[in-house]
Order: C-alpha cells, then sequence, then structure tokens
C-alpha cells in the first residue's frame, strides 16, 4: 500500500482532534514493531495489518478507536476486554493511549498475529 495513501489516511484523522490521530499512531506503532513482516492498508474505512494474512485492524469511529481482531473470537480472553459476539471477529474499544496497556493491548495483538500463522 502506498505510504502517502496511509499518510493522507492518518492526516484526515486530525478532523477528529490530535488526542484520535495519537491514539491511532500509538496503536499503528505496537502492530508494526511485531514483526518486520508487516504491512497495512488502508481497506474498509482503516488500517487493516497483514502478514500473510490479516489478522488486525484499526478503525476510528466517531467516539472512540477500535482494534479489531479477524480470529478474535479464537483468542484466549484473560483481562476480558475483548467485545463482540460474532463467529469470528472481536474487538477492543479504545478511548487514550493509557488503555493501549491497561487493556493489554500488546500481549492480545502478540497472540492474534501468533494465530495467523505468522509466526
Amino acid at each position: 500500500m502506498s505510504s502517502q495513501r496511509i499518510k493522507t489516511f492518518l492526516e484526515a484523522l486530525c478532523i477528529h482532534g490530535e488526542e484520535r490521530y495519537d491514539l491511532v499512531q500509538a496503536l499503528r506503532e505496537v502492530v508494526l514493531a511485531l514483526d518486520d513482516s508487516i504491512t497495512e492498508e488502508i481497506k474498509y474505512g482503516g488500517l487493516l495489518f497483514s502478514a500473510g494474512k490479516p489478522f488486525c485492524g484499526i478503525f476510528s469511529y466517531a467516539k472512540h478507536v477500535s482494534l479489531e481482531f479477524s480470529e478474535g473470537a479464537a483468542l484466549p480472553d484473560p483481562h476480558r476486554v475483548l467485545e463482540g459476539d460474532g463467529k469470528f471477529r472481536r474487538h477492543i474499544k479504545l478511548l487514550s493511549q493509557e488503555e493501549i496497556h491497561s487493556k493489554h493491548i500488546p500481549e492480545y495483538l502478540a497472540q492474534a498475529f501468533k494465530a495467523a500463522g505468522t509466526n
């Protein structure tokens, strides 16, 4: 995916405020730090991350940012932060950068990455 297209997408988030932009950027950094093989693209109105196959996405909504897991229903949820009751997907709603740690985001991302068969 074109880095210019991603840059334009991220700049558009500033319309919703600098906090929203900063939260998306912080999440993005955590995802991309998992492995050098991870790619990102704009899809479904958000950022979709793949390493062989898609494993998570970041989506900005009016009142929160959602970290969504393609195969989230299969992930262990020891901290009980996964939301949703569909057959496959689960998500974690975030309101601030502090929640990246309080909701154990790095742990869930590592699990999703591993479950996707990418590591």
